[in-house]
């Protein structure tokens, strides 16, 4: 038996409530995606939270002609910067975010190592990071 969708016309959530879930649910994803940058970003100055640079394929090193603190204070810098855009402009802000976990994520899996860590953040970037990015197009936000 076919049953109808949640949010078909005879549902009894209306349009309004609807629009609520939306809205509240982008207003949430906005404000994660943009404060835990910021923080994560900043740690890397600190290392709080934990050791940035035991995260680090060696191979980036290699590719980047700095040491591994200064490599660190960049990522954070980027992570700042991507948090900010997130507030200012959530629809690019988002595609950055995104490309940023599946970035990290992909280093990760070419090292082979930390690969739950790996997991989480492509899990994160595909159904957080993205899904905010979709509720800003539809919702008409930059």
């Amino acid at each position: 038996m076919i049953t109808a969708s949640p949010l078909a016309s005879d549902s009894p959530v209306s349009s309004q409530s609807e629009a609520r879930i939306v809205h509240s649910t982008y207003a949430l994803l906005k404000y994660i995606f943009a404060i835990l940058p910021i923080v994560a970003g900043a740690d890397k100055f600190t290392n709080l939270l934990t050791s940035w640079e035991t995260y680090l394929n060696p191979l980036a090193l290699r590719l980047v002609p700095v040491s591994a603190p200064t490599f660190m204070h960049i990522v954070g810098v980027i992570e700042i910067i991507a948090g900010i855009l997130v507030l200012l402009k959530p629809r690019l802000g988002a595609w950055v975010v995104t490309a940023w976990l599946l970035a990290i994520a992909l280093q990760l899996l070419v090292w082979g190592r930390f690969l739950d860590v790996a997991v989480r953040d492509i899990v994160i970037a595909l159904s957080g990071a993205l899904t905010l990015a979709r509720f800003a197009s539809l919702i008409g936000r930059n």
